[in-house]
């Protein structure tokens, strides 16, 4: 199973990025895809899931309304539209895969990892 997560960069506040994360080597019934973030000195965060089969999606409360998160199944590929992005969204994004059918906000129950992408957000 792998997992690569691409497209951060520079934004000014206000700003929009787009987020992928290409997947690979699945062969669960199910599964969710995730996104979490770490800012420096802080603790990961919960961003946004959806659940591949039937595109169950949920969003934390710092980044609901602004971002969205969806997939292409064709492409097996996960993406997280970022938009009017605030200087305290910087941090290193991490797309993840839990194989259940139920979608889950705890980075604990997410078996895979991608590498991050950096999202900086500037003021």
């Amino acid at each position: 199973v792998q997992l690569q997560a691409f497209g951060g960069g520079l934004v000014q506040t206000g700003g929009s990025l787009r987020l992928s994360c290409a997947t690979s080597g699945f062969a669960f019934d199910d599964y969710a895809i995730g996104w979490f973030r770490q800012a420096p000195g802080k603790e990961r965060e919960f961003v946004a899931v959806i659940g591949w089969s039937d595109g169950r999606r949920t969003y934390g409360d710092s980044v609901k309304g602004r971002f969205t998160i969806s997939k292409d199944n064709a492409k097996n590929t996960m993406y997280l539209q970022m938009n009017n992005l605030k200087p305290e969204d910087t941090a290193i994004y991490f797309c993840a895969a839990d194989p259940s059918y139920y979608i889950s906000i705890l980075d604990s129950t997410y078996n895979y990892w991608g590498q991050g992408t950096l999202v900086t957000v500037s003021s």
